[in-house]
């Protein structure tokens, strides 16, 4: 009986600190796994770091790591006194963002699968600065899309794509920035997301977008017309070589 007894002690011991370990898996608490690299998918220390970067070998969402060159963060890295800036004007700056982010939106969406969210960092650190955050609606396109893009250039440069732990932007993301409140500017830990411009943000995640890219696959000769076309658009922006 005493034996018996010990046993179910000894099991129960084990199921709680399960319980305990899985409950603060990510979070402060947790001595073991980095939880900057949970969160956001990078981390500042990068191989260096104390902590496990568990890496995910299934996940719906991918990174494509320092793959935006932003004129504004460039200048602003080479020349910390911003006299760099002074050569670009706002609306400059967000039309080569916007041109960015819809040539790699269409591609990727048109090539590899539904894109559920896709976000791009304005950090200044090496370790976010221009990674994009592409998340799938099925998780499925995930990985061919990674495998992929890692035989591809964009730009004149290998595109470097990881499948990423990032599930939830919300965590992902500088409250205090969102709020206009951040006093790390762009050195911050936690990512600070660039958006693009209203009319394309319409265009790209609009209602009747969806519901066009939900309808039944066009015939082959259509698809092969319509990857054409793109292709040419892509083309002429002197952006893209994917």
């Amino acid at each position: 009986w005493y034996q018996r007894r010990v046993r179910v002690i000894q099991t129960n011991l084990r199921f709680s600190m399960a319980e305990y370990l899985a409950s603060i898996f990510g979070t402060e608490k947790d001595k073991v796994n980095c939880t900057f690299y949970f969160k956001i998918g990078a981390c500042r220390h990068g191989e260096t770091c104390t902590r496990i970067h568990n890496k995910p070998t299934f996940s719906q969402t991918i990174v494509l790591v320092s793959m935006y060159k932003s004129p504004a963060a460039t200048a602003a890295v080479l020349d910390p006194a911003g006299l760099g800036l002074n050569q670009f004007t706002d609306q400059e700056l967000q039309d080569h963002f916007d041109t960015f982010f819809e040539d790699v939106f269409v591609e990727v969406e048109d090539r590899y699968g539904e894109i559920d969210e896709m976000n791009v960092c304005d950090n200044l650190g090496d370790h976010l600065m221009g990674n994009v955050y592409i998340k799938f609606v099925n998780e499925a396109s995930a990985k061919p899309c990674v495998e992929s893009l890692n035989n591809r250039w964009y730009n004149g440069a290998p595109i470097k794509a990881e499948l990423s732990p990032v599930t939830d932007f919300r965590e992902a993301c500088c409250r205090q920035y969102e709020m206009g409140e951040c006093t790390r500017a762009g050195f911050c830990n936690f990512m600070h997301l660039k958006p693009i411009s209203k009319d394309l943000r319409r265009t790209l995640y609009g209602r009747k977008m969806k519901a066009l890219r939900r309808s039944p696959s066009p015939s082959p000769e259509k698809k092969k017309k319509k990857h054409k076309k793109h292709k040419a658009n892509h083309k002429l922006s002197g952006r893209l070589y994917m």
